[in-house]
């Protein structure tokens, strides 16, 4: 079921009057029931994934908490001694999760990729189950065993009732392009009980339609372009190959954030604030600053159950150590670092495809960032030289500038359907530019006219422009309880007569898919 589709409107707006017309005490059990039933509305079959997942790390969450619970149990005598055989068994424990959860993710996303991999390497056929994949596999099977990890971490509690449990990994509004959500900040929302809410809902509203303006009026009506483009590349020179590629980077923009939007609308209007996805990315001024604000949280459960457990392990500190006695200055303080760096970065780039170009994505960015700690100390001799405001505005929009550029130069990779394709682009967009192609008509043959192009950059400007306000410290939702009430009207019903009049609903439209919905 998709989001943008009218049975979605339908059945969201049949949870959330159900949701507060049932007994508080059983509003749970309504968001259960109905996150099954979204789960299984278009493909009841792979409902099994998620039952597997759900039952996996729900068992070893049991076994952590048993465990945790015996150590703290402990007589003293036996307290260093008992700790550390309950510290194996819990490591096995995670350990066996994780290999269930991760293998069974390897088997339906990344198994057909190996079996071509080696195929074509040996000529060995290796045997691929027809297999369909589940919806929001990848989402879901983190965050459960994010959960995993922070009961070993004793950070939570198990929670002993498998349908409570159960919500908590399917709750419907995020099952399929996330937020990866943390047990500790959703599960107590989830199993709340929570009294009608005008703001909640009023809110709720507001934010769904924002991100429906952004899918369906932006993202949809550039996606025509983009995608005319990319289906014959070879036919355009550099420049049209670049208005694509940023024709594109607004497409995955106001695509994933407004599906996000979307998301948080949705469970806003029941009460619930689901983790804050996107923080403004447009603005960053480096690239480490701009993963940190795209795809939140994603990069957090990297950062906290895959890049500090390896960074902190024994290998990694036995690593930096040898690279401190053996190389000088910058390299050897963050050679360790730089290595768990890629390794994240390697594993992001595979979490959104089996593909060669996700894997080089994953280097394109450990490689720039890993370059920029190098040459810190380099361009802190520069800053001190030359006689430039450093922190003022004009540097200011140069770092968001190059930032935008880095970024740019990264959605060849994604988007092309291969890396060969994306170099062959970036190649031509270099050598081969022809800015007047620009100028000559070309880009209202490939399948939007120029009123789509205006609408595509005016809706931009208010995308910006609203980012910008926020940027500054701005509340955009307190300055609309500010003003008079036709001005509140405005702000509800100028989204709403754009997507109607605007939105790609007009256009015999189908339903197009959220792209991170793939991943």
């Amino acid at each position: 079921m998709s989001f943008t589709s009218l049975s979605f409107l339908i059945f969201l707006g049949a949870v959330v009057v159900v949701y507060y017309l049932v007994p508080r005490r059983w509003q749970w059990g309504l968001l259960l029931l109905a996150s099954y039933a979204f789960y299984c509305w278009d493909g009841g079959r792979t409902v099994a994934y998620l039952l597997f997942t759900t039952l996996t790390t729900y068992l070893a969450g049991l076994f952590l908490g048993n465990l945790n619970r015996r150590g703290r149990e402990l007589p003293p005598e036996e307290k260093k001694a008992g700790q550390a055989r309950l510290r194996r068994r819990k490591k096995w424990v995670v350990l066996a999760a994780c290999l269930l959860n991760f293998g069974m993710l390897y088997l339906l996303k990344y198994w057909p990729f190996t079996a071509e991999v080696v195929e074509n390497a040996t000529g060995f056929s290796l045997y691929v189950p027809d297999l369909l994949m589940p919806m929001g596999v990848s989402y879901f099977i983190f965050q459960a065993v994010g959960y995993v990890i922070d009961c070993y971490r004793g950070k939570v509690e198990p929670e002993r009732n498998v349908g409570k449990y159960a919500l908590f990994v399917s709750f419907f509004p995020q099952v399929v392009q996330g937020p990866i959500s943390r047990f500790d900040q959703l599960s107590p929302q989830l199993l709340g009980e929570h009294p009608l809410s005008w703001d909640s809902l009023k809110y709720g509203i507001q934010l769904a339609m924002w991100g429906y303006f952004k899918k369906l009026v932006i993202a949809e009506r550039i996606g025509v372009m983009v995608n005319t483009v990319f289906a014959s590349y070879w036919d355009y020179p550099g420049s049209i190959m670049a208005a694509a590629v940023l024709g594109y980077s607004i497409q995955l923009y106001c695509d994933f954030s407004g599906g996000i939007d979307i998301t948080r609308g949705a469970a806003q209007m029941l009460g619930i604030d689901l983790a804050e996805n996107f923080r403004r990315p447009l603005f960053s001024r480096s690239l480490t600053e701009f993963w940190r604000r795209w795809h939140i949280t994603l990069g957090a459960w990297m950062r906290d159950y895959l890049f500090y457990p390896l960074a902190l392990s024994k290998p990694f500190r036995k690593l930096g150590g040898f690279a401190r006695r053996h190389f000088k200055g910058t390299v050897g303080k963050i050679f360790a670092t730089s290595i768990a760096t890629f390794v994240i970065y390697f594993v992001i780039g595979i979490w959104h495809g089996a593909n060669f170009r996700y894997i080089a994505f994953g280097f394109y960015n450990g490689t720039l960032i890993t370059a920029g700690l190098l040459l810190e100390p380099f361009f802190v001799k520069v800053r001190e030289r030359l006689p430039i405001r450093w922190d003022g505005k004009g540097w200011h929009f140069v770092q968001m500038a190059r930032t935008a550029l880095i970024v740019f130069a990264g959605r060849y990779i994604t988007r092309a359907p291969r890396l060969l394709t994306a170099l062959y682009m970036l190649k031509e967009t270099v050598l081969d530019f022809h800015p007047g192609r620009l100028l000559d008509g070309t880009l209202f043959t490939l399948g939007i006219t120029a009123f789509d192009y205006v609408v595509v950059i005016l809706g931009m400007a208010v995308v910006l422009g609203v980012e910008w306000y926020q940027e500054r410290g701005g509340h955009a939702r307190l300055w609309l309880e500010q003003r008079n009430g036709f001005v509140q009207w405005l702000a509800v019903m100028a989204p709403l007569l754009a997507i109607i009049l605007l939105g790609a609903i007009g256009q015999n439209y189908v339903g197009a898919e959220f792209i991170y919905a793939q991943f």
